[in-house]
């Protein structure tokens, strides 16, 4: 005869892990939605669009590189090395 017994318990003991993690993962999507709409609302503040992030920060990159390069030619060479 089968141990029944040992085989639910089983069963009853990976349903109450499932569940923990089920919890666990329900609580990690709502923390990262909510952090989805502060950071699109940050983005709205600064004035910009979550789709034109991408250009944006090119746009940045460029100007500090430049603002980079503008500084470097201004610094006498000798002091550069």
């Amino acid at each position: 005869m089968q141990d029944y017994t040992k085989e639910l318990n089983q069963l009853k003991a990976a349903i109450e892990k499932a569940k923990t993690e089920r919890t666990k993962a329900e609580t990690n999507k709502e923390t990262l939605e909510k952090r989805r709409e502060e950071l699109l609302a940050e983005c709205k503040a600064l004035g910009v669009e979550p789709d034109g992030l991408a250009a944006e920060i090119e746009r940045l990159d460029a100007a500090i590189r430049d603002g980079l390069a503008k500084a470097s030619e201004l610094v006498p060479e000798e002091f550069l090395r």
